[in-house]
């Protein structure tokens, strides 16, 4: 057992670039998919038809669409148009434009859990609507999305998993690679998923120590959310104190 996680462990390089190139691919896909899901998001809350119907059918297909599909028709199909892309290049718009789908209404429910009592205040202030969004909806609504936001970045990062599918050597598709030539079926995979733990774990506490920071009052480690509160058990009365 000892010379099987020593023979592993000698891919470790492989691995760690591996993870690098996984962690790429997240930040990259993750900022297209923040584009695309605001300007998505305030397509679908635009006053203008056509846009609505744009920002709704693209929401609408790639959220009822699978991810693997719509990663093969990037790589493959696209060039049949020709649009030609790197692997890496196709996995990041993959990814990036399905997740963005989804951090729409995220970010439309993020929009409307502002109070209409804020928009009227900003108004009776004299600001303008642009303002109105920027100082006062926006940093609002930011806040309320922000541990779902995370959850997505996440996702992108598992997602990055099934670009083993276009021969792109993120972790998963080393992993493969090295279990084709050592046949270390448990030590090979196990070592995947700890690297896969790790980066999901320091991606969470990255973004928990961001939160404390950006916003004011901070979010708290663990996104536990606001607090409810408390009701008290039926029981006796509590003694009024007499002073």
């Amino acid at each position: 057992m000892t010379y099987q996680w020593q023979t592993v462990l000698g891919y470790l390089p492989q691995y760690l670039h591996a993870a690098l190139l996984a962690l790429r691919i997240t930040v990259l896909a993750f900022i297209l998919a923040t584009v695309c899901a605001t300007v998505a998001a305030l397509a679908r809350n635009s006053s203008v038809g056509m846009l609505r119907l744009v920002a709704g059918v693209y929401v609408e297909v790639i959220r009822n669409t699978p991810v693997l599909l719509q990663i093969f028709i990037v790589f493959f199909a696209l060039p049949s148009f020709g649009l030609h892309f790197h692997a890496v290049t196709a996995g990041v718009l993959a990814l990036g434009i399905n997740v963005g789908a989804y951090m729409c209404e995220v970010f439309r429910a993020g929009i409307a859990s502002v109070t209409r009592g804020q928009t009227e205040a900003a108004q009776i202030l004299g600001l303008s609507r642009r303002q109105t969004f920027v100082f006062v909806v926006v940093p609002q609504a930011l806040r309320n999305v922000y541990p779902a936001t995370v959850n997505n970045l996440l996702q992108v990062l598992l997602g990055t998993s099934l670009l083993t599918a276009i021969a792109v050597p993120e972790i998963t598709g080393v992993a493969i690679v090295i279990n084709a030539r050592t046949l270390l079926f448990v030590q090979v995979f196990l070592m995947a998923l700890l690297l896969y733990l790790v980066l999901s774990n320091l991606l969470s506490l990255a973004a928990a120590v961001l939160g404390r920071v950006i916003f004011r009052p901070p979010l708290p480690i663990g996104f536990v959310g606001p607090r409810l509160p408390r009701f008290k058990r039926p029981g006796r009365p509590e003694r009024a104190v007499v002073s």
